[in-house]
């Protein structure tokens, strides 16, 4: 007999409500929640595809702990014993930061991989952090902390009210949004056009988005920084400026701009100077604007310049903080906002990394330099000898895949919490597997501070934990006491510590609602089946909509949210300048020092040309990065494997279309097969991101039958935004001829081993 439950879907940052048929204990259809406050129905390819993901046969069931040197079944005390036997001797001998630690991807998509990360790393100690935003997004997380003093204040743009939308490398009908989370996005931009509105969008290829755009610009790869530089130049020059309050700098931005002229980057934008005229009056003619950015102006050589300049043109048009242009979300579960005043501000290299001397941000150091951190001897300190990989495949996600795929094999140890054996986890000597998501409770800790309407969702298990199972927040729980020396310890002491320091601290803020409180009494009024629901009653209860234990009686905890399954609704987006600002002036910082410092480098790209053809990156509405391809339902069709190239560019090189071509680059050569397509300018051939599934010794049946090519083994590793440390995906010099490479050693090893 079938039964319904809610989950909020995890698959990407659209964060929809699903409504799960559940037969027996496996879910066998999944359809959008009409009722959801946020998703209102909408579902996409990859929610329909729940319970596909789900009921994964490849997906692993009971820990793995290497033996002899293969990998084997084992219990799951046998499982922390090993890693508490591999990972502490390390520390003890080699010091913290030889111990790495690596965060992918959908970390942000449970809520484990919210809760519990910062434990483990302050646990460790270590400076040997790295994360997948150094491959997508730290760009804007940089630029954020420089003008806001808060790296994580991030503006997002009022898709429901703006009278202009301009979007630069973003495919929001492809990835449903990133950096701004909207369900049914495609839907909110066809209203934006249907109640008058105007969208532009500036892409090299002609996405689906971009064909709903009612102008498009077909930028060179890597000039977002200097066309957006020409814009903020054409508002200075026309006296268009009408800045945001709360800001300063904005006479000393003119002079750093003036070199910025729209004729002066034509050339290298490859797009009419009146065009960038064109682009700049409408935005600041429009009645309410927003400039939106994503990874296609993140991943370039001047990211972090680009992603800046987004929000320089949002200020200066005084689109920031208005209805209808961009504005700060906030999260129920947000920290209690303190008084608006100056802060602490933010700051870049506090420390730097040992081989290449790249400075640290937002705590991170480049994903890029992983390998060399392992494999490389210097004086300065020791390498990472021991990894903790938590949900991250890097092998696939970072540059220059082959070389890292070496240096994880020469680790002293390394554990991977992965519901996959794949390219990285492989090399494991502990594979901790969690449970699929329908054995899992859910609520958007990161998602919902990029929300474009503010509102809280929570979901409990849709199914019971199976037998041998063991809950993702247990699993990391135990992994920290296991690398801090208290493997065996009761997990629940985890969430006792988070939660006895978090009153500890609030009863202290003069600003809190506990101020003056007794933290053992008010830890005991939570409420929750578990410590991170107890947790989460926490955060809701101290956040900006919370009850503040009694305080304010309407306010948010566990329970209210409980009793509301399809979400509690908090509003549109509101104005919060100056609250949000904790920069050391306590105003937006229009031009930061180290922004400052980084524009010479901007005008020197003025004279750049590139020659011959650049690279650049695509998104699928099927597909999330490296993790979703061992789902049939998720793969086929348009979802591809595939080189785009113009037909002109074809013709040039002898390619033909559904032919193999070879594709070389600074990291490496890989072979994949042609598509024709004018979807992409003259002069930028595309591939899409996470696939390469070749490699021997993995578990993953459907992935390895059709592996595509590692596009990031065409990077070289050391192209980085120097600001942020975020790898160059985008605007890289390529060679492309036509016929089949020799096989690649990923390849080559994988036929040996099949025979």
């Amino acid at each position: 007999m079938s039964r319904t439950a809610l989950r909020i879907c995890p698959l990407c940052e659209a964060t929809c409500g699903l409504t799960l048929t559940i037969e027996g204990t496996r879910v066998t259809h999944a359809r959008g929640d009409r009722d959801d406050v946020f998703s209102r129905g909408f579902i996409c390819p990859k929610g329909a595809s729940f319970g596909a993901v789900d009921s994964d046969p490849d997906r692993l069931r009971t820990p793995l702990v290497r033996r002899d040197g293969e990998l084997c079944e084992a219990t799951w005390e046998e499982a922390f014993d090993a890693v508490a036997a591999g990972v502490r001797p390390v520390v003890e001998r080699h010091g913290p930061n030889s111990v790495g630690v690596v965060l992918g991807n959908p970390n942000v998509h449970t809520m484990a991989g919210a809760l519990y990360p910062a434990v483990l790393l302050a646990g460790l100690g270590t400076r040997s952090v790295f994360t997948a935003s150094t491959v997508d997004q730290m760009p804007k997380h940089v630029s954020s902390g420089l003008l806001f003093g808060d790296a994580n204040a991030i503006p997002i743009p009022d898709l429901d009210h703006t009278d202009h939308l301009l979007l630069i490398g973003a495919n929001p009908l492809e990835s449903n949004g990133s950096l701004c989370t909207a369900a049914d996005f495609p839907g909110k931009l066809k209203a934006l056009k249907a109640r008058g509105g105007t969208l532009v969008v500036i892409d090299p290829r002609r996405t689906r988005t971009a064909k709903l755009a009612d102008r498009h610009v077909a930028v060179r790869p890597g000039t977002d920084a200097l066309l957006l530089a020409a814009m903020a130049r054409v508002l200075f020059d026309e006296g268009l400026v009408e800045p945001t309050p709360h800001v300063q700098g904005v006479e000393e931005l003119a002079a750093e701009l003036s070199e910025f002229s729209p004729e002066a980057v034509a050339e290298a934008c490859d797009v009419e100077a009146d065009v960038i005229r064109t682009l700049a009056r409408d935005l600041a003619a429009a009645p309410t604007a927003a400039v939106y950015g994503r990874i296609g102006s993140c991943t370039v050589p001047h990211g972090t310049l680009a992603s800046w300049l987004v929000d320089v043109l949002n200020i200066l048009t005084g689109n920031l903080d208005r209805p209808g242009g961009a504005l700060f979300p906030q999260a129920a579960t947000d920290k209690t906002p303190r008084p608006a005043g100056p802060g602490r501000g933010f700051a870049l290299g506090r420390w730097y990394s040992r081989v290449s001397g790249h400075p640290e941000a937002k705590g991170e150091l480049p994903l890029s330099a992983l390998a060399e951190e392992i494999d490389t001897a210097t004086e300065e300190g020791e390498p990472v000898r021991a990894l903790i990989a938590v949900a991250a495949n890097p092998v696939l996600s970072a540059p220059d895949g082959d070389r890292l795929d070496k240096a994880l094999d020469s680790l002293d140890f390394m554990v991977s919490v992965d519901p996959y054996l794949n390219e990285t986890s492989r090399h494991a000597d502990v594979v901790l597997p969690p449970p699929p998501p329908s054995q899992s409770p859910h609520h958007d800790f990161a998602f919902n501070t990029l929300a474009v309407r503010n509102q809280v969702r929570y979901t409990r298990p849709a199914i019971p934990l199976e037998p041998g199972r063991m809950a993702e927040t247990e699993i990391l729980a135990r992994l920290i006491l296991a690398v801090t020396g208290m493997d065996g310890a009761d997990p629940a002491a985890v969430d006792h510590m988070v939660i006895d320091q978090t009153l500890g601290k609030a009863v202290k803020e003069p600003h809190s609602p506990v101020h003056g409180g007794d933290p053992r009494e008010l830890a005991g009024r939570l409420t929750g089946d578990t410590g991170p629901e107890r947790r989460l009653d926490l955060m809701l209860r101290l956040g900006p909509y919370g009850d503040g234990f009694g305080v304010r009686p309407d306010g948010l905890n566990l329970e209210k949210l409980l009793a509301h399954p399809h979400g509690i609704d908090l509003g549109p987006l509101q104005p919060r300048l100056p609250q949000p600002l904790k920069t050391r002036s306590g105003r937006v910082e229009l031009l930061p020092g180290p922004i400052a410092d980084d524009l010479p480098r901007l005008r020197a790209a003025l004279a750049e040309r590139p020659e011959g053809l650049v690279l650049v990156g695509r998104r699928h509405l099927r597909s999330n990065n490296s993790w979703m391809h061992n789902v049939p339902a998720l793969t086929g069709g348009s979802n591809r494997c595939t080189l785009q190239i113009h037909p002109e560019d074809a013709e040039r090189l002898g390619v033909q279309n559904a032919e193999p071509v070879r594709v070389k680059g600074a990291g490496g050569e890989v072979t994949v097969t042609a598509e024709v397509t004018d979807e992409v300018r003259r002069g930028v051939v595309s591939m899409p991101h996470g696939w390469g599934h070749d490699r021997p010794g993995t578990r993953l049946s459907h992935a390895s039958a059709d592996p595509g090519v590692n596009v990031n083994q065409l990077l070289d590793g050391r192209l980085l935004d120097p600001l942020s440390g975020n790898a160059v995906l985008n605007g890289v010099p390529v060679e492309v001829a036509p016929g089949a490479a020799p096989e690649s050693p990923a390849v080559t090893e994988k036929l040996t081993a099949l025979t």
